[in-house]
């Protein structure tokens, strides 16, 4: 294994211009350059040093990996306002952190909304031709679409009437002391990003990841994200007691595994 896998580079890049502009800290473990790169996309207001991220660098580390991690606008210690994010402002920021990279080929390891942003990551790098593949893709607990299918359908009248009267409505977060706070431009711009609204292609091996005690996104969920992948190879693994986390030790060796799996 190469002594270069434990140099960690830790830059900031700026993405957009003007009142746009916001600077995405990035976490850089150089590694063996013909192999893929791993790259971390956390979820809703989760961040790069959370476990899964750390034990996805860690097994990079093990393994002689490049691997990228990187927290959104308005996450952790990325600039940003939160209440300014969308599904396509992250997954410009998630373009900008790859492109900036200089990986040619990279495997996504997307967690929740990750597991959304991941898809559109695919999308966009064919679409403009971008100058990296994907080469394997791992989703955990994967949220696409969650504010059209998870948010909107179960919306209270007092949400929608605080969507209309303040462009927000809050919700106890179960992870955190501060509320979710879910605004009218992600909802709105969660309608353009669309992911399963015809066949997904991804050129690329998936493996998915779900619990079936996740209360945040029902395992029905990934079962639906499965039609629209008919084109790949895709692995579906059900966790019988897991939760949206999925961060018990037990959770992190399938994770290792399935990465493992697509290198």
């Amino acid at each position: 294994m190469s002594h270069s896998a434990n140099i960690l580079a830790e830059t900031t890049i700026t993405v957009g211009a003007a009142e746009e502009a916001r600077d995405i800290a990035t976490i850089t473990r150089i590694g063996n350059a013909d192999k893929p790169a791993l790259v971390w996309l956390g979820g809703y207001r989760s961040d790069m040093s959370g476990t899964k991220a750390i034990e996805m660098d860690a097994l990079a580390g093990e393994q002689g990996l490049s691997a990228i991690r990187f927290d959104y606008s308005g996450h952790g210690v990325s600039g940003g306002e939160f209440v300014k994010g969308t599904i396509s402002r992250w997954t410009e920021e998630a373009i900008a952190v790859i492109s900036a990279s200089g990986q040619k080929s990279v495997v996504l390891v997307g967690s929740s909304m990750g597991g959304w942003i991941a898809l559109r990551v695919i999308q966009e790098a064919r679409r403009r031709a971008l100058g990296f593949s994907v080469t394997g893709l791992v989703l955990i607990a994967p949220a696409p679409d969650f504010t059209s299918d998870l948010i909107e359908p179960h919306l209270t009248e007092a949400e929608r009437q605080s969507l209309t009267d303040r462009g927000y409505f809050e919700e106890p977060s179960e992870y955190s002391s501060e509320p979710n706070i879910f605004t009218r431009a992600l909802i709105e711009d969660g309608r353009q990003n669309r992911v399963l609204t015809d066949l997904i292609e991804t050129g690329c091996p998936v493996h998915i990841l779900q619990g079936m005690k996740d209360p945040d996104v029902p395992h029905s969920h990934a079962l639906k994200l499965m039609e629209f992948l008919p084109l790949d190879n895709v692995v579906l693994t059900l966790i019988r007691d897991g939760d949206h986390r999925l961060s018990r030790p037990e959770d992190i060796d399938r994770m290792r595994a399935a990465i493992l799996s697509l290198i």
